[in-house]
């Protein structure tokens, strides 16, 4: 194996690793506890009938709630670089949308490398079918639904509801589309909004280091595989690009709302996400939280993580 091959897949242990012992560790933590948040969970719900880990969903839902009330869903999709983590690292994200009044559909999807792009992304697209027809099951109001994750996930929410308001030829992407229901908000929280070239990255005014450049590049190539490499405008691989094309959508494209940290190496994708929707007219709010890193919402001991929280439920409760 090549030297730079072999550091970054001995950087990428140790990082993954270091994510798995830490999504571990915390869900030992009392404050995991759904019941100490008045929040139901109900694990393991099947999106995809096959049997497959990757398909299973969590739902999380307040204890008490309204009799016939129907709440606001969120369809969460977890980060981890399309590579690593599941549903189950990411039930803090689940409590939060709980606790603060909505159905919360949390979802496992296809890894990289053994399932590249697209089909992570067509996971998602699927779980949003499922959950627009059994949302009312739950108590959830399908018609208020919301679009949310960090990191990969952020990618894959910003792909999937450019799916839900352009015609494309993916035919994937099309059964999306002809749900004809387009997400109320979009949450894509440090977000890789662009795949393909990371080498960017290195190439910035303020360049990342190398550590950082080989995660990123790690990230592409598990995730463009042979056949999808250097994923050309227009490709659902980078969200980013398709919206800041000259293509226009057959629907308008709900409001987003993209959190960031200003020591997020993926900052400058949300500065020209921020630009792109500006251009498009698209309401949003891309807020910089200073001196954060990467994921920094999942920190709840800072400060600014909890800043960032009510920032998010203020924003979804003036549009959703």
């Amino acid at each position: 194996m090549p030297l730079h091959r072999l550091r970054r897949h001995a950087g990428a242990l140790v990082i993954d690793n270091l994510w798995r012992s830490l999504a571990a560790a915390g869900r030992l933590a009392p404050n995991a506890r759904p019941d100490r948040h008045g929040v139901e969970r109900v694990r393991d719900v099947a999106y995809v009938d096959d049997g497959r880990r990757e398909h299973l969903l969590d739902v999380y839902r307040p204890r008490d709630r309204p009799a016939g009330a129907r709440l606001p869903v969120v369809l969460y999709v977890h980060g981890g670089g399309f590579r690593i983590l599941s549903k189950d690292s990411h039930w803090m994200m689940g409590l939060v949308f709980a606790r603060a009044g909505y159905v919360v559909f949390n979802i496992s999807y296809r890894l990289a490398p053994r399932d590249p792009f697209p089909a992570g992304l067509q996971d998602v697209m699927t779980a949003y079918a499922w959950v627009l027809e059994h949302a009312h099951a739950w108590g959830g109001d399908a018609s208020r639904i919301v679009l949310a994750g960090e990191s990969a996930g952020a990618n894959l929410v910003t792909a999937a509801t450019i799916a839900t308001v352009q015609r494309r030829d993916e035919p994937w992407a099309r059964a999306a589309f002809e749900l004809g229901v387009v997400p109320r908000a979009v949450m894509p929280a440090c977000g890789v909004l662009q795949v393909s070239d990371p080498g960017r990255y290195g190439r910035a005014p303020r360049p990342v280091s190398w550590f950082v450049l080989d995660r990123l590049t790690e990230v592409a190539d598990a995730y463009l595989a042979p056949g999808h490499a250097g994923a050309a405008k227009g490709e659902l691989a980078d969200p980013l690009c398709v919206l800041e094309g000259d293509d226009d959508f057959d629907r308008a494209l709900p409001p987003f709302f993209a959190p960031v940290g200003t020591r997020d190496p993926v900052i400058a994708d949300h500065r020209r996400l921020a630009v792109a929707l500006a251009r498009r007219g698209v309401d949003h709010e891309v807020p910089e939280y200073a001196g954060e890193p990467h994921a920094f919402h999942a920190l709840m001991f800072r400060a600014n993580a909890r800043r960032c929280w009510r920032d998010t439920l203020r924003f979804l409760a003036d549009r959703v």
